[in-house]
């Protein structure tokens, strides 16, 4: 019996995961929210200014956060893009926006940058002019 290769998963569970893999995409496509209209074509490296609507109370502002797309993740409606910026004394600031949230008011992409990264996670050891990124002109 040495070498014998067994299908440990009964047919049964096989044919059931199928039957649920089918429920689930039913599920996304009922639930699936369209696309922000506000929110242009975005690429990692993207030097991008979000504006968000902050709610304080009663009443309801516009924040801007500038800085450069590190990563996006594409997925339905969980697909979000993170940005990353420098505050004060080299402190890195890095914030995670939805694709399909209401909240954005709108997203300008300041200049577009030349990478060979899909996530520019190195970005988060570097400081000052080192983590500056090249201009990519079209």
């Amino acid at each position: 019996m040495m070498g014998a290769c067994y299908n440990l998963a009964p047919r049964h569970k096989v044919a059931d995961f199928h039957v649920r893999e089918t429920a689930m995409i039913d599920l996304e496509k009922n639930f699936n929210t369209t696309e922000n209209p506000n929110i242009p074509e975005l690429l990692p490296g993207d030097q991008v200014s979000v504006h968000v609507r902050i709610k304080e109370g009663d009443r309801e502002r516009i924040q801007e956060f500038k800085g450069t797309v590190i990563r996006l993740r594409k997925g339905g409606n969980n697909a979000n893009f993170t940005v990353r910026r420098t505050a004060s004394n080299g402190i890195g600031v890095e914030r995670t926006f939805l694709l399909h949230s209401p909240r954005i008011d709108k997203v300008v992409v300041e200049r577009h940058t030349h990478v060979r990264r899909a996530q520019l996670y190195f970005l988060r050891g570097l400081t000052g002019k080192k983590s500056h990124l090249k201009q990519k002109f079209e």
